[in-house]
């Protein structure tokens, strides 16, 4: 039977999450807390990581290590460089790269360490899910490049050539290390982000606006995903 991993990387990515769930058990474990709960006959463990690659990595990895989850699913929110994505729109990652990785001083690519490679690949079925239920609910969605990184990039310089180099068509802080961990232990996963932000927005644009609204188009999203998975 598959144990489902849906994690966020904020509180107000897994808050609507929760809400569709009772009888919760609350684990905590590795200053984290894990929340335990059913979906019919379908088992579920979910979490938010806190933000940035460490703590994402930690929690990925602890979801299917300790509580042997082997499917994980993503929820949040992202930045969108791609101009065809507008706030709201939802992305699944085909692929993801981080951006902030660099020893380029020894010939290497960005995003590249000996060992790795530029892109992980997300799990194809899952994401076919995903692009089927868009297309049964006519909800926006595009399949692309997410690129990840530990900073919030606000800078249109950085935000160009994050675009240009790895062809990314959204930003976050988390997808790439939950991808990685997925990929080397083996367990599909799916990289599901809402546009809470674009590269054009103006100096007077507030993420705190918009980032609820997003987290909760892309939570309601994979919900939908969910049932079909189940």
């Amino acid at each position: 039977m598959t144990k489902l991993a849906i994690m966020g990387a904020m509180e107000e990515e897994i808050t609507p999450l929760l809400e569709n769930f009772t009888d919760i058990n609350k684990v905590n474990y590795a200053n984290n807390t894990y929340y335990e709960c059913k979906l019919g006959n379908l088992n579920v463990v979910i979490a938010y990581s806190k933000i940035g690659k460490v703590f994402s990595t930690l929690t990925a990895s602890t979801m299917i290590q300790k509580f042997s989850c082997d499917t994980l699913l993503f929820s949040g929110v992202a930045g969108g460089v791609n101009p065809d994505l507008q706030i709201g729109d939802l992305i699944v990652a085909n692929k993801l790269s981080q951006h902030d990785l660099d020893i380029t001083a020894f010939g290497h690519p960005h995003g590249f360490v000996p060992g790795g490679e530029v892109y992980v690949d997300t799990d194809e079925n899952l994401k076919n899910i995903a692009l089927e239920v868009a297309k049964e609910n006519d909800v926006k969605i595009i399949e692309g490049i997410i690129a990840t990184g530990d900073q919030f990039v606000c800078d249109e310089k950085r935000k160009e050539f994050i675009s240009t180099t790895f062809n990314a068509d959204a930003l976050e802080m988390e997808g790439a290390s939950v991808a990685v961990v997925c990929d080397a232990l083996n367990v599909p996963c799916l990289i599901l982000r809402a546009i809470s932000d674009t590269a054009d927005m103006d100096a007077g644009f507030n993420f705190e606006e918009f980032l609820e609204a997003s987290a909760k188009n892309s939570a309601n999203f994979l919900m939908k995903v969910i049932d079909k998975i189940k």
